[in-house]
């Protein structure tokens, strides 16, 4: 494994401990961490209240958030639909309310930031 990609996943592993954190600060319960099934994964399910979220992590390094927040790409917004829907099947919970959230995370050198984007994007 080269030296960038270590760097890349120690990165991701740093910015989802910071939005797992964040999260849990908000109020979000029953928190799943990189749920994985056959059709692919996502970041984090949740509850926020009464409805279900599944939560895609973009970490970026020295950059502003906003490169963070644009990483969720119209693939991917198909990819994460797909799983939710995979997850929703499976656990008997197709009637629930549900929506994606984004989670940026920009660490740079003096603190991170940290942006929850709720309802970030709609199921495709």
């Amino acid at each position: 494994m080269s030296n960038v990609t270590k760097e890349r996943l120690e990165l991701g592993r740093v910015g989802e401990e910071l939005a797992y954190k964040e999260i849990k600060r908000l109020g979000y319960k029953k928190i799943i961490r990189n749920y994985r099934c056959p059709l692919g994964e996502v970041d984090l399910v949740a509850t926020d209240g009464d409805t279900l979220a599944f939560i895609e992590i973009k970490t970026r390094r020295g950059r502003p958030i906003d490169y963070a927040k644009e990483a969720v790409n119209t693939r991917k917004m198909r990819q994460l639909s797909k799983v939710a829907l995979f997850y929703m099947k499976a656990n008997g919970c197709c009637e629930a309310k549900a929506r994606f959230d984004v989670v940026a995370v920009s660490i740079s050198a003096d603190s991170p930031e940290i942006e929850v984007i709720k309802n970030a994007f709609e199921m495709c």
